[in-house]
């Protein structure tokens, strides 16, 4: 069983032939269909059905040339409807699985974003048609949970609302700068960062660190494309799913000026999400790669 799969209501499937009853409904299903060729042999094919608006499941393999279809893997999904960053996006596909993961360097988070690419039958048109690298792309990133809990938010008053929304627009210029080669605006970051150990070191004595820690957004466990996140919920809503009736919470959230939509099981969410508070837990990062027409 996919470890995300009960993010998207499916916590009561446990065992394998269950988990094979839903690959038949998505195939046999589907919403939407995807195909492409490879090397001009092989038809790779991806069946997704959707059990809400937003959520759903996807199943991908190949059909020889018998027409008979053989399933590789499969692996749930929340649909994105905001575009996250438009920040260049280069793409590598995983060694076990015709499966691909994107990179994406946006200053915004302080680190490289690796996520599932969602789409990737088109990267694969793309790549056939030798029109890699693509310009003018952007990204809509989604995230599923298996645990997550809800917070109260900082409170804040308007001048320190414009005070960070400036000091985020300083730093981006900073680490841009930085990355050019200027050592004047390495130097500037370093300092800011001694500033910020020492002002929390201090604080942290007798301050819980969640007032003092806003937002965050770093690598959790062995694997790449999985983080531990805390943001602010900028909306939310709560969807069921079709097939088992489990109910989903789907957040957008923004995460160190990042916005993503966040997708939990009820039961795996502890507390009650609404604007202004905050989520905290473990996320899988996907990704959508807009391609332009």
């Amino acid at each position: 069983m996919h470890k995300f799969l009960r993010a998207v209501g499916f916590s009561e499937y446990t065992e394998k032939k269950q988990i094979q009853q839903l690959i038949r409904e998505v195939i046999l299903h589907a919403d939407e269909r995807s195909y492409t060729t490879r090397n001009g042999n092989s038809l790779y094919a991806e069946f997704a059905k959707n059990f809400s608006d937003e959520i759903g499941v996807a199943v991908c393999g190949e059909f020889d040339e018998e027409d008979n279809y053989s399933f590789d893997y499969y692996y749930p999904y929340l649909q994105s409807k905001i575009v996250s960053t438009s920040e260049d996006i280069s793409v590598e596909r995983h060694a076990a699985l015709e499966s691909f993961a994107g990179i994406c360097e946006d200053p915004k988070v302080g680190v490289s974003l690796i996520f599932y690419l969602q789409n990737r039958i088109a990267y694969l048109k793309h790549l056939n048609e030798g029109n890699l690298p693509v310009k003018g792309t952007s990204l809509n990133l989604s995230a599923l949970s298996c645990d997550g809990t809800i917070m109260m938010p900082i409170r804040k008053t308007e001048w320190q609302k414009k005070k960070i929304q400036k000091d985020a627009v300083t730093r981006n210029r900073l680490i841009q700068a930085a990355r050019g080669g200027d050592e004047d605006a390495i130097e500037s970051l370093t300092l800011e960062d001694m500033d910020t150990y020492t002002t929390i070191s201090r604080k942290i004595q007798k301050e819980d660190v969640f007032s003092l820690v806003d937002t965050y957004f770093m690598p959790y466990g062995v694997e790449c494309d999985q983080y531990s996140i805390l943001g602010e919920i900028q909306e939310c809503s709560s969807v069921k799913n079709s097939l088992t009736g489990e109910e989903v919470s789907v957040m957008q959230v923004c995460c160190n000026d990042l916005n993503l939509q966040v997708c939990i099981n009820k039961k795996d969410l502890l507390g009650e999400p609404a604007a202004g508070r905050r989520f905290k837990g473990s996320i899988w990062l996907q990704g959508f790669i807009n391609y332009p027409n």
